[in-house]
């Protein structure tokens, strides 16, 4: 009698644990933090994901919080800390993310393709080279910007800057450059297109573009997320409604970018970007 007692627990126990198993591979049952990216410090980024939160939650069963972040720094201290299980990622924090905190990008956002970097100058400077920078004032876009800050930083690197100036802005970029503010400014090429101020003016002229191509940024997934989970994630998101993905920006059937070019970018503007507040601004990394 006791065998045969023993014999029903373990079969009870054994189908107890298929059944958990079965369970735990289709649903998260734990907590989901969202990091985004609001520069802008937009209220409506909480209505804007809203739709996608429920979403998830509903699929997964799990506790989704959404975490937004307005700045470069703080973004890259949640990414260090694995904070973050998944994060909608422009650009330059989709490299550090990758090199640094190994995240693993899932999706591609939505973006203009085949962003540019560019350098402006008035049209009648004298500059016709970046190495002729050396000892101006530059401007560049605001932390974090592919376009506006780590390609510009990776093409000046090596030379010593009287001071950077960080514009709110890509009209007031171009504003600065026009009258004189600044030696150059970097932007985007979509962005020069669009703001570049009218013929008429004192106008402006490309010293350099960038050859290279600005990947979109990405969705990413942390290390910390087990296999398991990343494959229901995956699977989760990528039958979101297409429309509705388009709403948080990401495309389900995308093709992930490579971001081999965009990591070694981020890595060397990292070794000089201590000295970015300087007068005047080395941006080389010093030997001791």
């Amino acid at each position: 009698m006791m065998w045969r007692f023993s014999r029903r627990f373990l079969l009870l126990n054994l189908l107890g644990l298929a059944v958990a198993r079965c369970s735990s591979n289709s649903t998260y049952q734990g907590r989901l933090t969202i990091g985004v990216i609001d520069y802008d410090g937009d209220a409506e980024v909480i209505n804007r994901y809203a739709k996608f939160k429920r979403y998830l939650a509903e699929k997964t069963k799990a506790s989704i919080q959404l975490e937004p972040t307005f700045n470069e720094n703080k973004a890259i201290e949640r990414l260090q800390a694995q904070a973050w299980s998944l994060v909608f990622a422009p650009p330059g924090l989709a490299a550090v993310a990758i090199a640094r905190s190994q995240y693993v990008p899932i999706f591609p956002l939505l973006g203009v393709n085949n962003l540019r970097s560019v350098f402006v100058v008035p049209k009648d400077s004298p500059i016709n080279d970046l190495k002729q920078l050396q000892g101006k004032t530059v401007a560049l876009g605001q932390l974090g910007s592919a376009t506006g800050y780590y390609f510009p930083l990776y093409n000046l690197y090596g030379l010593t800057l009287a001071e950077i100036l960080f514009a709110p802005t890509p009209k007031t970029l171009l504003e600065w450059v026009t009258e004189g503010k600044v030696a150059a400014g970097a932007i985007s090429l979509a962005e020069y297109s669009l703001y570049s101020p009218p013929s008429t003016q004192r106008g402006l002229k490309i010293l350099y573009t960038d050859p290279h191509y600005v990947p979109p940024g990405a969705v990413l997934i942390s290390p910390g997320v087990g296999s398991d989970r990343q494959a229901l994630i995956r699977k989760v998101m990528g039958e979101f409604p297409g429309v509705s993905a388009q709403e948080v920006g990401y495309v389900p059937n995308g093709q992930i970018p490579d971001y081999q070019y965009m990591i070694d970018v981020v890595e060397r503007v990292q070794l000089i970007a201590t000295e970015l507040q300087n007068k005047p601004v080395h941006l080389f990394k010093k030997t001791t």
